[in-house]
């Protein structure tokens, strides 16, 4: 299992060629901004992200909203760090080589990738993070999965992975954070709302000054607000 699609002309390595084929166009000062941006950039993007919709849905109403949505948010990350640990024997038994190490013509802009390509880390765990939020959250999501493709995208740029490298980072992502999703939220909504009942820790799950703990028993309908924006209303609760 050495290699995977390493014939010139097959259409994933022509695809390598014409994205990676754009750096001979472009300035030197862009090349560095790509690089950047596929190599660190995007990643922080993302946990930046993943805070800021955490920041959000800790201001749900009742406690119960929170620690469900906190959960759901919580779970973006950790589905991102399982998605690598997956990927380790996924690469140890394809070993594939990089593809400027296959290819000639193919111009790296970053050195010292010398491990194997397939499964594209960043893929995954950009795809990951991206599905995850989706899960909490649909607009935040929806700008997680925007990241990660622009994350597939850089990295063939960057010469470091195939098309299919990126693709199957993709799959390996979605797949970790949706499938283990229901398993991964009866774990951590538990945990949540314990954590949402303490004192000293209470603030990181909800804020008490959005809304009581529980809602009156004589409400039956939802607020207006509430119903007003589905979008707003996290997948997982």
């Amino acid at each position: 299992m050495a290699g995977l699609d390493e014939s010139g002309s097959n259409p994933d390595v022509g695809l390598l060629y014409d994205i990676n084929g754009l750096t001979k166009d472009t300035p030197s000062w862009f090349d560095s901004a790509m690089t950047f941006v596929g190599e660190y950039g995007l990643l922080l993007a993302l946990v930046l992200l993943v805070v800021w919709c955490w920041w959000g849905q800790r201001r749900r109403g009742t406690l119960d909203d929170a620690a469900s949505s906190v959960a759901a948010v919580v779970w973006a990350p950790l589905a991102a760090g399982i998605a690598v640990l997956v990927n380790i024997p996924i690469r140890g038994f394809v070993e594939r080589p990089r593809p400027f190490l296959d290819h000639e013509g193919i111009d790296p802009l970053i050195d010292g990738k010398t491990d194997y390509s397939f499964v594209s880390d960043h893929a995954t765990l950009a795809m990951a993070i991206g599905a995850g939020l989706f899960v909490a959250n649909r607009k935040f999501g929806l700008v997680g999965l925007g990241l990660a493709a622009l994350e597939g995208f850089c990295r063939v740029f960057m010469g470091v992975h195939y098309p299919t490298d990126v693709v199957g980072g993709f799959a390996l992502g979605t797949a970790v954070a949706l499938l283990l999703s229901p398993l991964a939220m009866a774990l951590l909504t538990p945990l949540t709302k314990a954590i949402g009942r303490t004192r000293s820790l209470g603030r990181l799950v909800w804020d008490r000054k959005v809304g009581p703990v529980a809602a009156p028993l004589s409400e039956t309908t939802p607020s207006p607000a509430a119903a007003a924006d589905p979008d707003e209303r996290d997948l997982a609760a």
